[in-house]
C-alpha cells in the first residue's frame, strides 16, 4: 500500500533497507521489472546540455505502463546550467514562490543574491517556485489571471525530451520547481489540475538522490520505489499519468555528476544566457551552486495545461 511504503522509506530509526529500490545504475539486477524503450528514428538535432540521443538509456516500468525513465541524458555542463537557472533566475519575481507574502525578500532584491551577500539563513527557506500557469495550492485550479511567462529554454528542453520519447506536440505551459533539503519529503498525491491530462508530465532531478515512489490509481495499490539521481528524467504518461506518487526520503550520496565540465566546448544554443554560461564554465563562480547541490535536491516538474491548438483557458 502506498502509505505503508511511504512510511517505511521515510523512517529514520530504523532506516529502510534499500535493496528493493529500483536502481537504474545497476539495471542488470532489475531486468524483469523494466523494458528498454527504443528511441524514434527521427532526425533530432543535438540540444544544448544533452548527450547524443543514440547514447541515451530509456526504460519503461513494466508494472506501470507509461512510466518512462531516462537515465541522466545531461552532459556535465547541462548538469550545471539547469541548477543555475533554477537557483539564480527562476527564483526571481514575478515568478511565485513560498516566500511571497512573508516580506523576507525586498522587492528590489533577488533571493539568490541576498543569500550570497547578507542573509544565508534564507537559503533553505525557498521550497518551491511556479512558472507559467501558477499552481494554486488551495483550489488546485489554473486560471488566466494567474499566469506568467514560461521560460523559453525550459520549454525547448522539454519539447526535445518529449519528441525523443514519441510526443511530438508537447508544449510546456506550467512548472513547479521544488527545492528539497535533506529532511524534505513530498507526500503522495496525483497531478490532475491540468485540463489536458493526456499530455505527459516531465520531472527533472538535480543534486542529491531521492527515493521516488510510484503507486497506482488507488492508494491501496502497491508502490514501486525508484532511485532518482542527478540528471535523471521521469516521464509520466498514459496510465501512469494519474498514479499516486511521492518522495519519502532524500539521500546524501551524490558527490556531483556536475563536478567536472569535461565538454566545455559544447555548442551554446541558449546564447541569451551568457552570464549563466560564464558561471557554469568557471569553477570559482560555480562553487556556491555546487555547494548548494551537496545538501539539496532540485526537481523541475513540467506540464502541459491546454489541449493542442488552445491558446488559453476559457
Amino acid at each position: 500500500m502506498f502509505k505503508d511504503s511511504f512510511k517505511y522509506y521515510k523512517s529514520k530509526n530504523p532506516p529502510p533497507e534499500l535493496g528493493r529500490v529500483l536502481d537504474f545504475d545497476c539495471i542488470h539486477k532489475f531486468k524483469n521489472k523494466v523494458q528498454q524503450v527504443p528511441l524514434p528514428s527521427t532526425n533530432l538535432s543535438p540540444f544544448f546540455g544533452l548527450k547524443p540521443l543514440d547514447t541515451w538509456e530509456v526504460y519503461e516500468i513494466t508494472d506501470r505502463p507509461g512510466l518512462i525513465f531516462i537515465r541522466n541524458p545531461f552532459t556535465p555542463l547541462g548538469q550545471r546550467f539547469w541548477p543555475v537557472r533554477c537557483l539564480k533566475d527562476y527564483s526571481r519575481k514575478p515568478n511565485k514562490s513560498n516566500l511571497d507574502g512573508f516580506s523576507l525578500v525586498p522587492d528590489n532584491k533577488d533571493w539568490w543574491e541576498l543569500c550570497q551577500s547578507s542573509n544565508k539563513l534564507l537559503l533553505n527557506k525557498l521550497r518551491w517556485i511556479t512558472l507559467g500557469y501558477h499552481h494554486n495550492w488551495d483550489t488546485k485550479v489554473y486560471s488566466e489571471g494567474n499566469r506568467g511567462k514560461f521560460p523559453k529554454d525550459l520549454k525547448e528542453l522539454t519539447a526535445f525530451l518529449a519528441k525523443a520519447v514519441g510526443y511530438d506536440s508537447f508544449s510546456a505551459e506550467a512548472a513547479i520547481v521544488n527545492y528539497y533539503h535533506m529532511d524534505s519529503t513530498l507526500s503522495g498525491h496525483k497531478d490532475r489540475s491540468e485540463r489536458n491530462l493526456t499530455a505527459p508530465l516531465f520531472s527533472l532531478s538535480f543534486g542529491q538522490t531521492a527515493i521516488f515512489l510510484i503507486g497506482g490509481e488507488s492508494v491501496e495499490d502497491i508502490a514501486i520505489p525508484i532511485f532518482l539521481r542527478s540528471g535523471d528524467v521521469v516521464v509520466m504518461s498514459k496510465d501512469s499519468r494519474l498514479c499516486y506518487h511521492g518522495v519519502p526520503k532524500i539521500l546524501q550520496v551524490d558527490s556531483g555528476r556536475w563536478s567536472l565540465v569535461e565538454n566545455s566546448s559544447e555548442k551554446v544554443v541558449v546564447k541569451e544566457h551568457k552570464e549563466v554560461m560564464d558561471i557554469c564554465k568557471n569553477d570559482v563562480l560555480w562553487q556556491p551552486f555546487g555547494d548548494y547541490l551537496t545538501h539539496s535536491r532540485i526537481n523541475v516538474n513540467v506540464r502541459q495545461v491546454l489541449y493542442d491548438g488552445e491558446v488559453q483557458l476559457d
